[in-house]
Parts: structure tokens; C-alpha cells; sequence
């Protein structure tokens, strides 16, 4: 097993990167969303907004307006899990606040070779890879700047952004009956 960082030892790269911060998300859920007050509204059929004043999110908003980029391509089974159905909900979120992102079915992930672990990019260099326990909770993340690896993780991104299907499209083709 690599050594693990806490992913709090980390989350200064999402200020200090200069260009993008780029994320794969392959979870079919994740425990901190389960565990949030938000997602059980969103099960409920209930309001789920955000506070879009939270400072993560004027954080991005600032750094958007500075001209980095937040992107994200998220996996979703056929049919999604309420895991993926929350974020599809959810994203709405992260692009007021300037994030792009983008969906794929995991069959199509899997043809394209894509990894099958949750990994954060920053400025094709930095890997940041997460690491999840069998109940989707974050045991650590590894901090990789092996060139090999970065590359690696270079190449699945512009796979996977290039086959990827922007949010709003995306969640229209899920909810659209038929």
C-alpha cells in the first residue's frame, strides 16, 4: 500500500495550481454525500440547494475569474445509482461557481480504458489519487509527481474529455422518458 496523505495535507493545490485542476470521479457514491443533510433532501424530493456564498465556492469563482479552469468528467452507471442521480443534481452547483463538467456511461469509460480510481490533475503534472474504503470513504491520497504516472493520467483525461457530455445534456438524456 502507498503512503496515504490526508487529503487535507493536499488542498492547498487547489489554490497554489495555475492553469487547471482536472478531476476523474468513478464512485457510484461517496459516504461524505450520504452522510450530508443536502443529499437526504435530494431523496426526499426536497429542496437541495447550496449556499453558493460558502467561501469553497467563491473560492473557485475568483479563480475562474482569474482564468483557471475547474473541470471534471463523472462516471454513471445504466441506471445511475442515487449516488449519481445526487450529483447530477448537485453539479448545478459546481458550474454556477465556474466548474465545467461533464458525464460519461461507465460502459463507454470502460471501452476507452479509463482508470476505474478517483484522481484530482493539477496543471498536468500533479496527481493527487484517492484512495476509498468499501463504504466509498476516503482512506487518503496519494501525492504522485512520477512522470510516467502523470502522463498516464495526462492521456485519460483527454480521452475522457473528449468523449465526455456536458452536464445539463447529459441529465437531460438520463431524465427524459422513453
Amino acid at each position: 500500500m502507498p503512503e496515504l496523505l490526508s487529503f487535507d495535507s493536499v488542498e492547498h493545490l487547489f489554490e497554489d495550481f495555475q492553469h487547471t485542476a482536472w478531476r476523474l470521479e468513478t464512485r457510484r457514491g461517496y459516504a461524505s454525500d450520504r452522510q450530508s443533510e443536502e443529499y437526504r433532501r435530494f431523496l426526499r424530493g426536497e429542496d437541495a440547494t447550496r449556499d453558493l456564498s460558502d467561501p469553497w465556492y467563491a473560492s473557485r469563482r475568483k479563480q475562474t475569474a482569474q482564468g483557471k479552469r475547474f473541470e471534471r468528467v463523472r462516471l454513471v452507471d445504466t441506471p445511475p445509482t442515487k449516488g449519481q442521480l445526487y450529483l447530477l443534481h448537485s453539479a448545478q452547483f459546481n458550474i454556477a461557481a465556474g466548474e465545467d463538467i461533464r458525464n460519461m456511461y461507465r460502459s463507454h469509460a470502460r471501452r476507452l480504458g479509463l482508470p476505474d480510481f478517483d484522481f484530482w490533475l493539477f496543471d498536468s503534472r500533479i496527481l493527487i489519487k484517492f484512495h476509498f474504503d468499501d463504504d466509498d470513504h476516503i482512506l487518503g491520497v496519494e501525492l504522485i509527481e512520477e512522470p510516467k504516472q502523470v502522463v498516464r493520467a495526462c492521456q485519460a483525461r483527454d480521452a475522457a474529455w473528449h468523449h465526455a457530455i456536458r452536464n445539463e445534456e447529459f441529465k437531460a438524456r438520463v431524465f427524459s422518458p422513453g
